[in-house]
């Protein structure tokens, strides 16, 4: 009876012991997972907003008067689209805690400006700006030079929706597919996961060059 009693009280032991030793190796892992999204460094993300997260027009309006002192001869007026892409809002402010968030757009500062502080919507995650004076026009496409945004291309990735404007680096590329009106567009969304997984990636590269920019995922 004794020899019974203390073989039940030994398995229960072991099996006590056990479950202890499984829950602290994954209190470890859970820590160390921790760890890890505390100290992995931002990469930098490059955002090309028009038709990307945003669909937005302006109108010219034309001066006949050309006297010297006068108003210049054209004045634009930026006239921003009311619907921007659904879930831009909560898609940039989920990516900004992961990725450095920078503008690159290829339209005159007057205008790329007033889209990226809409964007920004007074959240300061937009700070760093490009325009049309950044690009290089390349067989009649507007080329954004990621090197100009920072030295280290194995942590930068552009989102875009036309291949022209990053022809020069492929590898680093995103496509997302275009957007004018459709409120039931979820593509931002779908994206959230593997922009996550990317940021841990030791050089974007080695996933962004298995030709991924040739097709529109999102």
């Amino acid at each position: 009876m004794m020899r019974t009693r203390c073989l039940l009280g030994l398995r229960t032991f072991v099996a006590f012991a056990a479950k202890l030793w499984s829950f602290s190796a994954l209190l470890r892992w859970q820590i160390c997972m921790v760890i890890q999204h505390q100290t992995v460094k931002r990469k930098i993300m490059v955002l090309d907003p028009d038709e990307t997260l945003i669909h937005s027009h302006h109108d010219g309006v034309l001066r006949l008067t050309v006297w010297p002192g006068t108003p210049p001869d054209f004045i634009l007026k930026v006239v921003i689209d009311k619907h921007p892409r659904p879930h831009v809002d909560f898609f940039l402010e989920v990516v900004s805690e992961w990725w450095e968030l920078v503008v690159f757009i290829a339209s005159m500062e007057i205008y790329g400006s007033s889209v990226a502080d809409k964007l920004d919507n007074s959240r300061s995650i937009l700070k760093t700006r490009y325009y049309g004076q950044h690009c290089t026009l390349e067989l009649g496409s507007y080329i954004k030079d990621l090197s100009l945004v920072h030295s280290d291309l194995s942590s930068i990735v552009i989102l875009a929706n036309s291949p022209g404007v990053y022809r020069s680096h492929p590898d680093k590329a995103i496509t997302i597919k275009s957007w004018f009106s459709d409120p039931s567009d979820t593509t931002l969304l779908n994206l959230l996961p593997m922009l996550d997984a990317l940021r841990f990636t030791a050089d974007v590269r080695s996933v962004l060059s298995h030709n991924l920019h040739q097709y529109r995922f999102w």
